[in-house]
């Protein structure tokens, strides 16, 4: 019997993923022309953008881990609670040292704080259109992100680039999500349950029947394991080739195409009509026609805002190039949500450290990325680094094709074995 979606928790980590993202859309965008402003060069701000990244890579299996033990729900309260201190320090951050410190301390709110979000949207969601789910979670992300980036070019404009005042502004927003999460999403005991009274009774018998020996979800092993770590991989090579740029993008646009930064903050908004059709459009179309059409978008649109950047090095070029890369973020994520709750769902109880070993791979792009493209940007110019995104993009269409031909998608619904597990869960 197909799982339905509680839609109260699902509305609640949506919140959380909006009000949070804000906040943080705030400073992604400050940050880079913070470090500028410090002195930093390129390949130290390269750095600093890529530390969280390093600690996440580093410690995201471990707090999948710890997830899994103490509950989800628990441990996103802990990564929020954290994540809003990490908001306070940074309004009184006046050296590169102490934003490197602070950048140590995001990594590992954010560590703790996925591969929970995951787990429990996974949870939580409609076991038919789990990528519609992550559509509207990464829907809601991707909103806020570019409304954030939007507010802190006008923020930095307004107060005359005062990062204090910028900084405590998120730091109010951040302080929001903890409320919604507390209230309306529910903790381990609820969750099984809800799973419990939903099951059929002869997934129900199976699961109460004792048994002496311990018991394997179906795809347990090396198969399991192999379906995770080909995930590992295609997650590496998107998230480096995008984070090229990405992470780049305010210096960029005010250094190399010469935009203002408030005008530079302005594109994020087209940025976010984009992300609001695009995502729930590509949920569906990843739901009704499968993950991979949808998985192949976000390479095509690395490659294409790249030659838009390469060809355009204006104002127009660097709107449109940005509006394709964040309209392909924003189809590749409900798939990729739904690649790894398909492969986690055959492990329940270690559903989040799944989550977290599946994310090693788009981590660690995040750690390569920013500070390849410093480099590269150094030692070769924009062309250089537009030249090896595109061949990087290139790349990695093939080995998507390759993974995903080869994967086995994971059968609708639980078995009585998953059943168990879950009668077992913490």
């Amino acid at each position: 019997m197909p799982r339905r979606s509680n839609t109260p928790a699902l509305m609640a980590l949506v919140a959380e993923g909006f009000l949070m993202r804000l906040g943080f859309g705030i400073i992604s965008f400050a940050v880079p022309l913070y470090a500028r402003k410090l002195g930093m060069s390129l390949a130290e701000t390269g750095a600093l953008l890529a530390l969280t990244g390093i600690v996440k890579v580093a410690l995201k299996p471990a707090a999948g881990w710890l997830a899994d033990r103490v509950g989800a729900k628990r441990g996103l309260v802990a990564a929020l609670t954290l994540r809003s201190v990490v908001s306070f320090l940074f309004a009184f951050a006046s050296t590169p040292w102490q934003l490197f410190s602070i950048r140590t301390v995001h990594g590992l709110s954010t560590s703790l704080r996925d591969p929970a979000v995951n787990a429990l949207i996974a949870e939580t969601g409609d076991e038919k259109a789990m990528a519609s789910a992550f559509a509207w979670y990464f829907t809601a992300k991707s909103l806020a992100n570019a409304l954030g980036k939007a507010v802190a070019g006008a923020l930095i404009a307004m107060t005359a680039s005062n990062y204090t005042a910028v900084f405590l502004v998120t730091w109010l927003l951040s302080s929001l999500t903890l409320p919604a999460v507390i209230l309306f999403v529910p903790g381990a005991r609820e969750l099984r349950e809800r799973l419990e009274s939903a099951s059929p009774p002869c997934e129900r018998s199976a699961a109460e029947a004792p048994s002496s020996a311990p018991i394997e979800p179906s795809g347990a092993g090396g198969s399991l394991y192999g379906r995770a770590l080909g995930l590992v991989g295609l997650g590496f090579l998107i998230s480096s080739t995008a984070s090229m740029i990405d992470r780049f993008y305010p210096i960029l646009a005010t250094e190399y195409a010469h935009m203002s930064p408030a005008r530079a903050g302005m594109v994020y908004l087209a940025s976010a009509l984009v992300s609001l059709v695009a995502g729930p459009l590509f949920g569906w179309m990843s739901d009704s026609l499968g993950r991979k059409p949808t998985v192949a978008v976000r390479s095509m649109a690395n490659a294409g805002s790249s030659l838009l950047y390469l060809l355009s090095p204006n104002a127009a070029g660097f709107t449109v190039g940005k509006l394709l890369d964040d309209g392909g973020r924003a189809g590749f994520r409900p798939a990729w949500g739904a690649l790894k709750a398909d492969v986690s769902s055959l492990h329940p109880r270690k559903r989040a450290q799944l989550m977290g070993v599946m994310d090693v791979g788009d981590d660690l792009g995040d750690v390569i990325g920013p500070i390849g493209g410093g480099m590269l940007w150094q030692a070769w110019g924009i062309a250089g680094l537009l030249g090896v995104r595109i061949a990087l993009a290139c790349l990695t269409e093939v080995y998507a094709a390759l993974v995903l031909w080869r994967r086995r998608p994971a059968a609708r619904g639980y078995p009585a074995e998953a059943a168990a597990e879950r009668q077992a869960a913490p």
